[in-house]
């Protein structure tokens, strides 16, 4: 059976630009709502979870947006287009050179969904080879591996700030690691 949608009466780019845009969509939604919504456009990304030795892989970098470093997961936007796993692999090999043997995916999350059309993909990577990262221009970023015990922690003394750090570590201890 079909999933009810939105019947989009009018719709109007507004902004364009190189990591997202903005769109305006006079919609009709299931139910009868008659509303005007504002919509951020996004291709999509990808967050991987390196398993190396047992501990995990995080990045630091900075962040403009909160005016800091932060320690998160390697991520990254999909091209559009691209499949989520050829995408994690591409970001994992850019921010920290490892290549994955194997990657299992944890959460398909819409992070944002009040008005953000972007879908994040999240991975396991596994059986890592090192090799050399290929960060973008403006990206300076170090990495570090961690005991899943120290990032649990972290995230419990409010020193991991990345929502989907924080998920994609809270999803890999309790229903991956727990497993084994």
């Amino acid at each position: 059976m079909a999933k009810p949608k939105a019947k989009v009466v009018s719709s109007k780019m507004i902004y364009q630009g190189k990591v997202f845009g903005v769109r305006q969509d006079r919609v009709v939604e299931p139910g009868g709502v008659d509303a005007l919504r504002d919509v951020v456009t996004h291709n999509g990304s990808v967050v991987i979870l390196p398993v190396l030795s047992g501990r995990i892989l995080l990045v630091r970098q900075y962040r403009h947006t909160v005016g800091d470093f932060l320690w998160e997961l390697p991520a990254g936007r999909m091209e559009r287009g691209e499949k989520p796993a050829v995408a994690a692999n591409r970001e994992l090999e850019e921010e920290t050179g490892y290549r994955a043997k194997h990657l299992k995916m944890m959460m398909d999350v819409y992070p944002t969904p009040g008005f953000v059309e972007e879908r994040m993909v999240v991975y396991a990577a596994t059986g890592l080879v090192p090799g050399e990262s290929h960060p973008d221009d403006d990206e300076r970023i170090s990495t570090k591996p961690f005991k899943l015990a120290t990032l649990l922690r972290m995230i419990r003394q409010h020193q991991i700030h990345d929502a989907k750090s924080v998920a994609g570590i809270l999803f890999y201890a309790r229903f991956l690691h727990s497993s084994r």
